[in-house]
């Protein structure tokens, strides 16, 4: 029984979460597509960068697939009357088992995702859009026209000689409102060191213009520019990103230095887990227990479980508690609930005839 509700229960859960990564996948390849059409890259690089950013994706609606699926599940169970037999005949202690080991294997899932895959992705992601940076700016990038490399950061070059060598070489960065950054240099080189790729600027300058409108400027003889610089947007410079958890938690061990952000990092990364088992226990304490009723307007529960999903996401967002508020109102709420459900009634008098 244990194993037929279980396969119930997973069966939906990951037909729907498998159909939600085919859509999400092939819409982040439509909004990457400038990979293709301006930046001189293959198909199969524009798939590659779509597949990276699927993780927190993932993340995000892993534990509404699971819901969803356990909520279809229990309701087939309730319209076929298989529910009733389930708890007439002893078999809750089934139906428990079942939800427990499909929360637990979706908590080991969402973790799995959260500690390891999910920066194992931003790794390889800021690796490849560095690659791409490197490649756009020493064959691909047109003459005499601005070129945006990523959001905020526009390139111009003068023109190109036959060994690689860029003239007149011009980058403006205003990703961060506290300081634009122009980049000025008569010639530059794009070299490689390992996974790195540099920016050899030469005979230039680099402005700096303030959010106060205080204005400085540095020239220099030769100037060396990560292009992974360029490529990433300024809060993705915390390391932690591109780390795995165990990873980060050895070197704070080694280092005795455990910062408030890493902490933090560290706290929201574990907090998926809470979500997956919040919503099963949820959807067993709401369709787990039979009835009778029948009523005219029935609910989708594919809503509910979304309508409960937004509910937590804003709990977690705004709560000054941390990421892992949602999940655990979902635990409260749904031990409520079964408490509320399975305690004992007093048996309703007989009326005589």
């Amino acid at each position: 029984m244990t194993r037929y509700v279980a396969g119930l229960f997973v069966r939906d859960a990951v037909i729907l979460f498998g159909v939600v990564c085919v859509l999400l996948w092939l819409v982040n390849c439509l909004r990457s597509f400038d990979v293709v059409a301006v930046k001189g890259q293959d198909l199969l690089t524009l798939a590659l960068q779509a597949l990276l950013t699927m993780p927190p994706l993932a993340l995000t609606f892993a534990y509404v697939c699971i819901g969803i699926g356990v909520a279809r599940a229990l309701q087939a169970l309730q319209n076929n009357r298989e529910l009733h037999i389930i708890h007439t005949s002893h078999g809750l202690g089934s139906l428990w088992r079942a939800a427990a080991i499909v929360a637990a294997g979706g908590m080991i899932f969402v973790l799995l995702l959260s500690n390891f895959v999910e920066p194992m992705a931003n790794r390889r992601v800021n690796l490849l859009q560095t690659s791409i940076a490197a490649d756009l700016v020493s064959s691909t990038l047109k003459p005499k026209r601005f070129t945006q490399v990523t959001p905020g950061v526009v390139l111009l070059i003068g023109g190109r000689s036959g060994n690689g060598e860029i003239t007149d070489f011009f980058a403006d960065d205003r990703r961060d409102p506290r300081t634009e950054r122009t980049y000025i240099a008569s010639s530059a080189r794009v070299a490689r060191d390992g996974d790195n790729y540099m920016l050899e600027l030469r005979d230039g300058s680099l402005q700096y213009t303030e959010s106060t409108g205080q204005f400085s400027q540095i020239s220099f003889a030769r100037y060396d520019l990560s292009v992974e610089r360029l490529t990433q947007t300024p809060e993705d410079n915390f390391r932690f990103r591109e780390q795995d958890s165990l990873s980060a938690v050895n070197e704070a061990l080694q280092s005795a230095q455990w910062t408030p952000e890493l902490r933090a990092d560290l706290l929201e990364r574990q907090a998926p887990a809470l979500s997956v088992l919040g919503i099963c226990l949820l959807m067993v304490a709401v369709l787990g227990f039979p009835n009778g009723r029948r009523s005219r307007f029935t609910v989708p529960m594919e809503a509910l479980v979304m309508l409960l999903a937004f509910a937590e996401r804003g709990v977690s967002s705004y709560s000054p508690w941390g990421p892992a508020t949602g999940g655990i109102v979902l635990i409260v709420a749904a031990l409520l609930i079964i408490l509320m459900r399975a305690r004992p009634r007093a048996p309703g008098k007989v009326v005589p005839a």
